[in-house]
């Protein structure tokens, strides 16, 4: 901004900080400028030019075809040492820790290890597979995972993601759905003295060629079928190379799958949704934009490659000089902390539920976070209390929201250390994101105007999905959305909240909402209250549903207390009833309270409101 904010904005410019909305509205505008500045930061070389940055004439495309006519390899551009942002050979790529090794030295690896050894795999690959195939990897992120995620990539591949939380039938959906030729996998999942099976998971899942990495040492713990290899005879196979360390990249067009991920396929079959070179390109530069991760950060962020942040993790360090933190094993203990604090984490992704175990099992008393200039956290709705606690870990920095979705591979909504931010909100949409919060009839609210309702997102958005490979996209995203200023507004499913102060808070998806006496209202805006009512509440669930014999919807809250406490349920219907009528409306009422030891939840920890409005449901048939 301070570079370029007088060109683009003229004199309405005036500084970052004051101006920044500015700019991100005429990001909006041209994104075509904001773009052709933004790849200059980021570390990503082409095979000469692209014909533009944005070509619309294609009307079929609601988000047109960006840097048509461009090659790449992104997986190269991740391994290539750079001038700016500056990336040696001797650059830190990765570090990381092995459970129960706390006392130990953190393992490193530079810039040119990475790539040599990524090479090595890209070499192994060839001498099994062939160009374009699916290959998936279910398996904790560890420093190998990463190695083959890049490989299969470089080697013009297409990764298949699968989180090693999955039972086989979820498995072998993924693999049938992506058509995959093999596995990478590991014999078992360790977790502090146990062993939690992995492999068998796989074999039962399809008969495909599994890659076997073994968890502990260099011989897999467990019995192959006769086609699988383990990992040290898979290696063994670049052997036939002079230079096994080295290998041609693929180049493709910018718009070559790279990645399949998967929705969370809570209500049916996931949607298959492929990852373009575009896509890594959309994560890092929000990254950069957003949370400022830079050269000389060590980012850690507990997830997986199954999931979509996995991938947004990676390519946000590597594409913008930064060093990769990982943790081989548990992050909701004291071992994960010292790893954060030895490692010297400069920024730190969480998801809310890890924040509340930490707090409440004071597991990371005694360690040392001050290095961490910035948190990430993402993945379901914050808690105020618990973000007050984590970011007096660092001296009381920022917490970065982050809201967005697999087949926009970045987030639709963040905040951004050029703005104040506040505890469980959004302070801005991210660069080049236009968007409208609709009301119950589809139209649009003045912008700035505080309101609620569904957010609808401008179709010109970089990154973004254009295909499903096992359901309709055009139906999924765009058919019965309105048209706002001659475009076709694209579906995202989140209810959203403007405050009078601009900023912006989730309220749940559209199908999380309920009618209460006539009044519409979010899941999440009273389980805010309620989590806050009690010192004996863990967390809580709301829900409605609609009595057997008709009328209004009726308030269910489910509660798990905290351990040692045991508040009875019509003790807590009295306390949420007082808070939810002072708090949000008078009118409400809370029909009834149940207590569970859990909630339910999809394995990448989101909460099933449905299975919880299900079980009310069934309780009710079953009396009559």
């Amino acid at each position: 901004m301070e570079k370029y904010g007088s060109k683009l904005l003229g004199t309405s410019y005036k500084d970052p900080i004051t101006s920044f909305s500015l700019f991100q509205k005429f990001s909006v505008q041209h994104p075509e400028a904001y773009w052709s500045i933004v790849l200059k930061e980021l570390s990503v070389s082409f095979l000469g030019a692209p014909d533009c940055i944005l070509d619309v004439t294609d009307k079929s495309k609601h988000g047109g075809t960006w840097f048509p006519g461009l090659v790449l390899n992104i997986a190269e551009c991740c391994l290539l040492p750079r001038s700016h942002p500056r990336k040696e050979d001797s650059s830190l790529a990765v570090v990381w820790r092995d459970e129960g090794c706390d006392d130990s030295d953190i393992n490193r690896m530079t810039l040119k290890e990475l790539r040599e050894q990524v090479m090595l795999v890209a070499n192994a690959l060839d001498a099994i597979f062939l160009k374009g195939d699916a290959i998936a990897i279910d398996m904790p992120m560890t420093v190998n995972a990463v190695i083959i995620y890049i490989a299969i990539v470089l080697a013009g591949c297409v990764v298949v993601s699968i989180a090693d939380s999955f039972a086989a039938k979820e498995i072998a959906t993924r693999l049938r759905v992506s058509k995959a030729k093999g596995i990478f996998t590991q014999d078992f999942i360790l977790r502090g003295d146990r062993k939690f099976p992995l492999y068998s998971r796989v074999v039962e899942a399809a008969p495909l060629k599994a890659i076997v990495l073994p968890v502990i040492g260099n011989e897999v713990g467990i019995q192959l079928r006769e086609q699988d290899l383990s990992w040290k005879v898979f290696l063994s196979s670049a052997d036939c190379h002079t230079r096994s360390n080295n290998y041609t990249p693929i180049y493709q067009s910018v718009d070559a799958v790279t990645n399949i991920l998967f929705s969370s396929g809570t209500t049916g079959e996931p949607k298959a949704i492929p990852w373009t070179q575009l896509s890594p390109i959309r994560c890092a530069a929000d990254s950069w934009a957003h949370i400022d991760v830079q050269v000389g950060d060590v980012y850690c962020c507990p997830t997986n490659l199954g999931w979509v942040l996995g991938p947004i993790f990676l390519y946000s360090c590597f594409l913008n000089g930064a060093t990769l933190a990982l943790y081989h094993g548990s992050p909701l203990g004291h071992s994960f902390g010292k790893f954060v604090q030895d490692a010297g984490v400069t920024v730190l992704g969480t998801v809310p539920s890890l924040v509340k175990t930490w707090k409440s099992t004071e597991c990371m008393k005694g360690l040392d976070w001050t290095r961490i200039k910035s948190f990430a956290s993402t993945g379901e709705a914050s808690n105020v209390d618990d973000d007050l606690w984590l970011s007096s870990r660092a001296y009381y920095n920022p917490i970065i929201e982050c809201c967005g979705g697999t087949e926009l591979a970045s987030c639709y909504i963040l905040g951004s250390p050029l703005q104040q931010q506040v505890f469980g909100a959004f302070s801005t949409a991210s660069m080049t994101t236009g968007l409208v919060i609709l009301d119950e009839h589809g139209i649009p609210y003045l912008d700035d105007q505080a309101c609620a309702g569904e957010v609808g997102l401008f179709p010109i958005y970089m990154g973004a999905s254009d295909r499903l490979l096992n359901a309709d996209h055009e139906k999924v995203y765009f058919k019965g959305m309105p048209m706002y200023k001659g475009m076709q507004l694209r579906r995202h499913g989140d209810i959203i909240k403007r405050t009078v102060g601009g900023y912006f808070i989730v309220q749940g998806r559209a199908d999380d909402t309920m009618n209460l006496g006539g009044i519409k209202t979010s899941s999440i805006e009273i389980e805010r209250v309620c989590d806050r009512a009690d010192e004996s509440i863990l967390e809580t669930a709301a829900i409605s549903v609609t009595p057997v014999n008709g009328g209004p919807e009726q308030l269910v809250i489910f509660v798990v207390l905290k351990k040692g406490f045991n508040t009875e349920p019509d003790k807590l219907k009295s306390i949420f009833s007082r808070v939810i009528q002072s708090n949000l409306n008078p009118l409400f009422k809370v029909n009834s309270v149940k207590i569970v030891p859990e909630f339910p939840r999809t394995a990448s920890n989101k909460l099933l409101r449905r299975v919880l409005r299900d079980q009310i449901k069934m309780s009710v048939w079953s009396r009559i």
